[in-house]
């Protein structure tokens, strides 16, 4: 099984929400390719659309393996055992964290520019394009429940065995369409896996779009 695109993995994604009677009073996606995910799934559930922010802060020696992340509300979560006791590498991933919390900023004065979701009390629904490590949707949960979720719901098209089962001890539901235990990278389930610009997400974020008619 693989998606023609993040709309159709989305498209998916909805149904089975519906089919399974998911509890949602709002859709958040994690930018950027979640954000396009979550934009179909709100838009067969019905409900409002808005973003999640959050960083993968990556390895020093190779930055797209991710050894923790950062979401709003001052979440930061480190693999201490991954990273390791190295001075040097230490001191490189302060440097990182730093540049990944500047663009986290960045992007909530960017994707946040109208008034945010206020998710206190509510079920919400947290959707990615897919999970490899974990690490940010891990860090999402953390920041939803910090601003007072009711319920959190991780909705993802793929994800690694693995974290599919940490995360399940740590939402209220994990809803995941292919759970792959040999799980290589969240592109290769899709045919198309273009990178998502900015101007995609606030074009999804648009007032006419974000709310259901």
């Amino acid at each position: 099984m693989s998606f023609a695109s993040r709309q159709d993995a989305g498209q998916r994604l909805g149904r089975r929400l519906v089919h399974e009677g998911v509890e949602a009073d709002v859709i958040l996606g994690l930018p950027r390719g979640g954000v396009v995910v979550a934009a179909e799934v709100a838009h067969i559930l019905q409900r409002p659309l808005d973003t999640l922010i959050v960083r993968k802060i990556g390895h020093p020696l190779h930055r797209e393996f991710a050894v923790g992340a950062l979401a709003e509300n001052d979440i930061v979560l480190l693999d201490q055992k991954t990273i390791g006791t190295h001075e040097m590498t230490r001191a490189k991933l302060a440097e990182i964290i730093q540049e990944e919390e500047d663009r986290l900023l960045e992007y909530q004065s960017k994707f946040h520019h109208a008034p945010r979701a206020d998710i206190s009390g509510k079920a919400v629904v947290l959707v990615d394009d897919g999970l490899a490590t974990g690490a940010t949707m891990e860090a999402a949960i953390l920041s939803a429940k910090k601003q007072g979720a009711r319920k959190v719901v991780v909705a993802v098209p793929v994800g690694a065995t693995s974290s599919l089962a940490k995360l399940e001890r740590q939402a209220d539901a994990v809803i995941c369409l292919i759970d792959d235990p040999s799980f290589g990278a969240v592109g290769a389930y899709y045919e198309e896996f273009s990178q998502t610009t900015d101007e995609e997400v606030l074009d999804l974020l648009r007032p006419e779009h974000v709310n259901p008619r």
